[in-house]
Parts: C-alpha cells; sequence; structure tokens
C-alpha cells in the first residue's frame, strides 16, 4: 500500500481511468483503489495486464471492472459506459488518460482522432453517469500544452498539437461541467521517465529525454506522475483548471 491519497478519501465512490492496463494509468488507477474506490481499468490491447491489475486490486477488498475499448469508436466507447452503468449505477472520477499518435502505421488524422476528437466523446458518454461533486481529470505534457508558445521537438509536434486540441475543446464544456457540479482540471507534466512516449521519443530522437531532465534538473518517474493525477482528482480544482508538475521555466504561456 501507498500512501498517496488519504486512506479512505474515495470510499463508495467509482474511478474510471481510460488506459489504465500499463504505466501511468495502472498506478492511478491503483492509488484509488488504495483510497477505498471500485474503479474500471480501460484498455485497448493489454487484456491480460488489464486482468492481472483487476486481481490485485480486488485482493484490496475492490471491486474493479476490466473493459476493453477502442476509444477512437464511437460504439465501443458507449458500450464501455453501458457496462459501467450496468455494474456501478455512476462515476465519481473519470482520468482522460489515455492518448497517443506517435505509433507507426496509423493514418495521418490518427493523433487528433484520439487526442482530440475520442476525448470529447468519451467525457461526453460519461456525462449521464457523472452527478455533483464528481471531477474529470485530463492528462497532458507541458510540450502540449505550452505548444503554442514554445516549439517542441518536430518528432512529437503532431501530437502535442493534437493534444492541446483535446484540452482546448474539453475547456469548452467546463460551464456546462459546473453547473452539473463537476469540477475540471487539466493536469500537465513534463516528459515522464519510463513513459511509453518517451521511449519513442528517444528512438526518433536519440538523447531527448536526457537533454530535457538536464534542462529541467529532473524529471518525474510514472508512480510519482501518477499521484500527481490521483490527488488532482480529490484536491480543489485549480482557479485556472490546471495543475503545472515538474518545471515549467523552459515553457512560455500563451
Amino acid at each position: 500500500m501507498t500512501d498517496v491519497l488519504p486512506a479512505g478519501s474515495l470510499a463508495g465512490k467509482v474511478a474510471l481511468v481510460t488506459g489504465s492496463s500499463r504505466g501511468i494509468g495502472a498506478d492511478t488507477v491503483r492509488y484509488f483503489a488504495e483510497a477505498g474506490a471500485d474503479v474500471v481499468i480501460n484498455f485497448r490491447n493489454k487484456a491480460p495486464r488489464a486482468e492481472k491489475l483487476a486481481a490485485q486490486l480486488r485482493e484490496l477488498g475492490r471491486r474493479a471492472l476490466v473493459v476493453g475499448a477502442d476509444l477512437t469508436d464511437p460504439a465501443s466507447v458507449s458500450t464501455m459506459l453501458e457496462q459501467v452503468r450496468a455494474e456501478y449505477g455512476r462515476l465519481d472520477v473519470l482520468v482522460l488518460n489515455a492518448s497517443g499518435g506517435m505509433e507507426s502505421g496509423m493514418g495521418a488524422d490518427y493523433a487528433l482522432t484520439l487526442n482530440r476528437d475520442a476525448q470529447l466523446n468519451v467525457l461526453n458518454a460519461a456525462l449521464p453517469l457523472l452527478g455533483q461533486g464528481s471531477r474529470v481529470v485530463f492528462v497532458t505534457s507541458h510540450q502540449a500544452h505550452f505548444i503554442r508558445a514554445t516549439p517542441t521537438m518536430p518528432e512529437y509536434e503532431p501530437v502535442a498539437l493534437s493534444k492541446r486540441a483535446g484540452e482546448d475543446a474539453l475547456r469548452e464544456l467546463i460551464p456546462a461541467l459546473e453547473e452539473k457540479g463537476v469540477g475540471f482540471t487539466v493536469v500537465s507534466g513534463d516528459m515522464i521517465e519510463g513513459t511509453i512516449t518517451a521511449t519513442l521519443l528517444e528512438r526518433a530522437n536519440p538523447g531527448a529525454i536526457s537533454a530535457r531532465r538536464e534542462d529541467a534538473g529532473r524529471l518525474y518517474n510514472v508512480s510519482e506522475f501518477a499521484a500527481e493525477v490521483a490527488q488532482a482528482a480529490v484536491d480543489p480544482v485549480p482557479a485556472d483548471n490546471t495543475r503545472l508538475v515538474g518545471d515549467t521555466s523552459g515553457f512560455v504561456a500563451e
């Protein structure tokens, strides 16, 4: 057990984290379960990992629903949320963690479809399950959050632009969410050691991660950043709906 969130702080709550079979998503969903939440583990193609994680969380005495879904397919998203409704009847925390766009062999518009359109669709589909006091967290990177004022490495630019487009589209929903009593927080982090994105970037641009580590002084690892994401789901919503994690001195806000 870790003590990222106060024990019992999510007792009786239900939390869904997209892309939670591994990495940041898996650690975030674990922290929620440790704080007492029943959880939904979502994966695209890592079913054995998702099932293994669910088994571990059930040992904590939590309910864990495992749902495979392709977030770029609206029908798949509808089915996922229908399963959540059938199992739990509600949702208190939704973490929009899944993203991508650096994978090889995907169409030119894949990054935008996943990082903008799918995020909006997941939130809109989940809205009927989100009630007063529930929370939505969108996970992004400084390289994306600040992209309009601070250039990033060319290999990452399409992803950064698409994630910023997703963030902007989600922010437009804030007034409607607030009216429903739903809090919304963007968590933006620097490059994270040990993530798929970092690995792909390093492959495309050798030395990129170590250069960024040197500039920033240090980079967060997966479990440290996941702790910030989990805390964003229980902490008060910041005035600007933004939680910046790690060094931002190299970035310029618009």
